[in-house]
């Protein structure tokens, strides 16, 4: 079938026109007879039965009935007026009910003309009813396409105001079907379609939206998701093989002064295998030529910081100047802080550039960056304003990333001719099948041990009850001159409410722990940034020994002797968020431990995300229940979610469709990188298609 009729606008669709065209165009996205195609069905109800008045049961299923109405009534209740129709067959009678739209029903029904009526059957007064049944003439319904599973479509509140029900979405997929006369281009190759034993296109559309029975419907569901993923993972990873033709990287070829210097006399401690690794991986891709782009992934306390390091030294031995984006101010700070430390003694010349930096220190910053006299920038947003310019910027290293948006990042890409060298690090684990998906066109490599002498974390879940032992144990800890962090949920609705658990939280604490032999800091949202950094660096230096505060401390905080996390309600914490907060402690040698406090009452979902908490430490196996629990947008925040807008694939449980689809697109290219050969040219035609049309993947990274 012509491509073109496909994007035809909806309204010219008959039984559609212009007032129903803009409903469906705002709230469903549909515009041409392609989106419409591409509604896909949220569930199917089974129509292959019909029931008799007399064999109905009081089980409040939905059912299918024929017969006729002999009279209608208005009745008058509390609240308005509802109609009443009675409703008979040759074995018994049912009255249908509706409480809205009296005045277009009752001018609409028939009366003695045979029905077939579908709806929820419920036992009222005596008899059986139904409320705002589905309903169609017998000879219409004889005269329809034949579904045995009625397909029930997504649905808003203003589709159903607008007289738009699933019944009219139905008829008008049947008129697109009659219009198209159900002919669809084949979107893949012969050979994929033989060795997956996948449906044809024409055929699974078909049979997703007018199923003739399961096992049709299931085949139909598989092709289309496989076809979904299938056709990102071709584009992400054509996206990535292009980038490292086109984009020419610095070629940093030397390992020189600078590196050898540092892993000698200076490096605090013996890398980790997995650190070896990675930074092998990165070394093989800053010689390639081409422009590296790597994701680096690593639990909180992995040693990201030392890879991060050892890569700046590289691109200063190249001749060339480094710089760090990280989130926030403190995380920012922190990172200057403990590069500075490790460089100082090698003459290495770093600077920090946050909002908070002075004018007149941010010219001199300005004009020794220019100049080049800078090697090493660390900042926050304040990196990409224009007036920052580099005198030759070769690495650009971007912290917990997800954090900042597409268009900040792509500024950091304009700072030189050439774009530097990127690596993105981030703490947050991303299961592998959302990392194939999101940074599907990034390199990745993972840090995936402690460093030597770390304990594990031993984590506890205790209740409100258990109170006052917990206390006791904080006591014995502080005893032994340990610290503790204790963190109340800040959930933005709900402010006001946060600061009061938040306060009253502070003084049932400071009544348990008085001065002079306790001293607490506090830190939460509503402070001025000064007072917070005053209050963080009391408790980093050790004066205060409890630090109460909300989640402000999530990212980057670290004190190696706060050896105990208490998260109080911790059932309102997501378990991302629990596992990067119990990665505040357990950054010393001493052992360490996490308290997650709750009440008695806990949905199902809130002790799975405890329960996962006490099995495990590791991030990687607490991201895929994080995943299954809460999905692929969510996980990723806001300004990830768009991308994983997907039809009808499902990330999570479709890992398996996932993982073939990418198997498939890694060794098509591999074969046929230009998509060339006469076979594959119904997918170099789509996918030239989907790059022209509404395009969901083309702002990933």
């Amino acid at each position: 079938m012509k491509a073109n009729l496909l994007q035809t606008p909806i309204v010219y669709l008959k039984g559609v026109g212009p007032n129903r065209a803009e409903t469906l165009r705002t709230e469903l996205g549909i515009d041409t007879f392609q989106d419409l195609l591409n509604l896909f069905p949220n569930r199917y109800l089974d129509k292959t039965q019909y029931y008799k008045i007399a064999q109905l049961q009081r089980s409040n299923a939905d059912v299918q009935v024929i017969g006729k109405i002999i009279n209608i009534k208005t009745v008058e209740q509390k609240k308005g007026k509802r109609l009443v129709a009675t409703f008979i067959d040759d074995t018994g009678e049912m009255e249908l009910v509706w409480f809205r739209g009296q005045k277009w029903i009752r001018e609409n029904l028939k009366l003695n003309i045979p029905y077939v009526i579908f709806g929820k059957c419920n036992w009222f007064n005596g008899k059986f009813s139904m409320a705002h049944p589905d309903m169609e003439l017998l000879t219409e319904h004889q005269k329809g396409l034949k579904v045995a599973m009625q397909p029930i479509y997504p649905s808003t509140e203003k589709l159903s105001n607008k007289g738009i029900t699933n019944r009219v979405i139905n008829k008008l997929m049947q008129q697109l079907f009659i219009e198209t006369k159900g002919r669809f281009t084949e979107t893949l190759s012969d050979h994929l379609l033989r060795e997956l034993n996948l449906l044809p296109k024409a055929e699974a559309l078909f049979n997703i939206h007018f199923p003739k029975n399961q096992e049709l419907l299931a085949k139909a569901r598989f092709r289309l998701k496989f076809e979904e993923l299938f056709y990102i993972q071709l584009q992400l990873l054509t996206k990535k093989a292009l980038r490292k033709q086109k984009i020419k990287g610095f070629d940093f070829d030397r390992v020189g002064e600078h590196f050898k210097e540092f892993y000698e006399e200076h490096l605090p401690f013996e890398l980790t295998g997995a650190q070896k690794r990675v930074i092998k991986e990165i070394r093989a891709d800053l010689g390639s030529k081409a422009q590296m782009n790597r994701l680096l992934q690593g639990d909180v306390g992995s040693g990201k910081t030392i890879v991060a390091v050892m890569t700046m030294l590289l691109a200063l031995d190249n001749g060339f100047q480094a710089c760090l984006m990280a989130p926030t101010e403190i995380l920012a700070n922190q990172h200057y802080m403990g590069i500075k430390e490790l460089l100082s003694p090698m003459g290495i010349h770093c600077a920090l550039l946050t909002g908070s930096v002075k004018k007149s220190e941010r010219n001199s910053i300005h004009t020794a960056l220019e100049s080049g006299e800078l090697h090493i920038l660390i900042g926050t947003h304040a990196l990409l304003e224009d007036k920052v310019r580099f005198n030759n910027l070769g690495l650009a290293i971007i912290d917990e990333q997800h954090r900042f948006g597409v268009a900040q990042r792509a500024k950091l890409w304009h700072k030189n001719d050439i774009p530097p060298h990127i690596l993105v690090m981030t703490a947050t684990p991303i299961p592998r099948t959302l990392a194939m998906s999101l940074y599907g066109d990034l390199d990745i490599s993972v840090i995936d041990e402690l460093p030597p002498g770390r304990k594990p974390i031993k984590t506890v879940h205790r209740y409100d009850s258990n109170r006052l032992k917990v206390f006791q144990f904080i006591r014995d800890e502080i005893k032994k001159g340990r610290q503790v962090y204790i963190v109340y949920p800040l959930i933005q609705e709900s402010e006001a409410l946060d600061y009061k658990d938040l306060m009253d939280g502070y003084e049932s604490i400071a009544r348990d722990f008085p001065l002079p032999d306790y001293q607490i800091s506090i830190v939460h949202g509503k402070m001025k940034p000064a007072d917070k950094d005053y209050e963080m660096d009391r408790f980093v230096r050790g004066e205060t020994q409890i630090m109460v505060a909300t989640t402000v401390i999530e990212v980057g905080v670290n004190v190696p002797n706060a050896s105990v996390m208490i998260i109080e309600s911790a059932e309102r914490f997501g378990l991302s968020q629990l596992h990067q907060l119990r990665g505040r402690v357990g950054r010393g040698a001493d052992q360490s431990f996490c308290i997650l406090m709750t009440g008695h009452k806990l949905s199902s979902e809130a002790k799975t995300r405890l329960q996962t908490m006490v099995a495990t430490n590791d991030g990687f196996e607490i991201a895929e229940v994080d995943l299954k629990l809460r999905g692929p947008g969510d996980l990723m925040g806001t300004q990830q979610s768009g991308v994983l807008n997907l039809r009808i694939a499902d990330i999570v449980k479709d890992n398996d469709i996932l993982k073939a689809a990418r198997h498939h697109a890694l060794r098509l290219l591999k074969e046929d990188p230009g998509l060339e050969k006469r076979e594959n040219l119904p997918i170099r035609h789509t996918y030239i298609q989907l790059g022209k049309h509404k395009n969901i993947w083309n702002y990933i990274s």
